[in-house]
């Protein structure tokens, strides 16, 4: 299955490391090549800029285009939701958004935990999600 893997640029390193295992498990996963070089620390320049001004370097690096590019060419996403500003499986505004693309688009929603308790849109996620998946990747069907 093509997987478009989401999440916080603050957990790359979790989103690479979850990239691989789902190769190892047949998948096809697909998330913008910029986090690899995030993960890695090479894209020294984006992370200072997403420091700085994180909305004019999501723009700059055309983040919310890609994301849609890539989550429509595929057939599910898996949201990789962590503790992120002290709330438990912590989804943001952008990673909101990709979840309404995979959903416009008829394709599968995975969120890896549960659904955030402390966000204001917890109906709204929950009408989108298909499987929470428990930090289990083989649920993923």
């Amino acid at each position: 299955m093509k997987i478009t893997i989401c999440g916080s640029i603050k957990f790359a390193n979790k989103l690479v490391e979850i990239y691989h295992k789902l190769e190892k498990l047949g998948h096809q996963p697909m998330m913008h090549e910029e986090m690899f070089n995030i993960a890695d620390g090479s894209a020294k320049k984006l992370i200072q800029e997403a420091k700085e001004n994180h909305g004019a370097t999501k723009r700059k690096y055309n983040f919310i285009k890609i994301w849609h590019e890539i989550i429509v060419s595929g057939n599910a996403i898996l949201v990789c939701n962590f503790t992120k500003n002290n709330i438990e499986n912590y989804i943001g505004g952008n990673t909101l958004m990709e979840i309404g693309f995979a959903h416009v688009h008829d394709k599968k929603v995975f969120l890896l935990n549960s659904v955030p308790e402390k966000v204001n849109y917890t109906d709204e996620i929950n009408v989108m999600v298909d499987k929470v998946i428990d930090g289990d990747l083989t649920k993923i069907f």
